[in-house]
Order: structure tokens, then sequence, then C-alpha cells
């Protein structure tokens, strides 16, 4: 295992020096955003989260409540089992495992639905940052355009310039 990490990061290097002796004897001008700070800075972005912090805020308050009534009444059982009958335990037992049933169920559905509309959001958002960038390659002339690297100096970072088209609405 080490000696396969190993030969992709001595062909990672390779690969880009091989890169950068090309890009120096090419001219070529190569830029870096990044796609975490774009989805968190850009209007778009945030309009998202807002979107959808609006339109689960209900289920999330129902969720919430649900979840308080069900730790009230199993409290309320631990408090008074000592002194209930051995059927009585176990009717109120059934009941707070049906409600903790419910409740977890409501609970994965809603997780499920926020996880959906959160990827449709993004992908609308990621699709409109791709847009931005693809003016930006042909305005400014660029050769390579990457996003997400382990390390870019601020000379070939881009994403301030993403983050204010996006803005704009471009």
């Amino acid at each position: 295992m080490k000696t396969l990490f190993a030969k992709s990061l001595v062909v990672a290097a390779a690969l880009c020096m091989a890169v950068g002796a090309s890009a120096q004897a090419e001219g070529l001008k190569i830029g870096y955003f990044s796609g975490e700070r774009v989805l968190r800075e850009s209007a778009p972005a945030m309009a998202a989260q807002a979107r959808l912090e609006g339109e689960f805020k209900a289920r999330d308050q129902e969720l919430k409540d649900q979840a308080s009534k069900f730790q009230q009444a199993a409290q309320k059982f631990e408090k008074d089992m000592p002194t209930l009958s051995a059927a009585e335990r176990e009717r109120r037992g059934r009941g707070l495992d049906e409600q903790r049933f419910d409740l977890e169920t409501k609970r994965q559905k809603y997780m499920e639905a926020v996880s959906t509309r959160r990827n449709e959001e993004m992908a609308t958002v990621s699709e409109r940052t791709s847009k931005v960038i693809k003016q930006i390659v042909d305005t400014e002339k660029y050769d390579l355009i990457l996003s997400d690297a382990q390390y870019a100096g601020p000379r070939v970072d881009i994403t301030q310039k993403v983050i204010d088209a996006l803005n704009a609405g471009k």
C-alpha cells in the first residue's frame, strides 16, 4: 500500500514538473479557484442556503418539538416506573418505542429531503460557477483552470473573480 502511494506521489510530482516546464516554455496561463470558498461566499450559494433554511424551517421545528415531547414522556415514564403495574409499564414502554420509531423515521426522511434539495441547489450554483469560469477563460485567455488544488499561490488564484462574477449575476 505504501509503495503504491509512493509511486503515485512520484508520478504526480513528475507530472507537475512536466506541466510546469511546459507552461514556462509555451507561456501557459494557469488559474486556480477554491470551489469551497465559492460555495461559502458567493451570493447565489448564500441565497440557496437561505432558501433551504426557509423551506425546511417548519419541518425542523416540528421534529424538535416531537423530540422534546418524546424526551418528556420518557422522563415521566422513568419517574413513574416504580409505581406502575407490569401491564402498565409494558403498555407505556411500547408507546415510547412507537414514538421513538416514528421520530427516527421522520428524522431520516427529513435528512434525506434536506440532502436532496441541497444537492439540487448546489448543482445549480455549480452550473452557474462553470459558466462564469468559462467566461473568464474566454475573456482572459486561460489555458488551464484548476479547482481545489493542494496549494496555489495568490498570482494564480481567481477565486475572488469567480465570486465577484457570480455576485454580479454574469
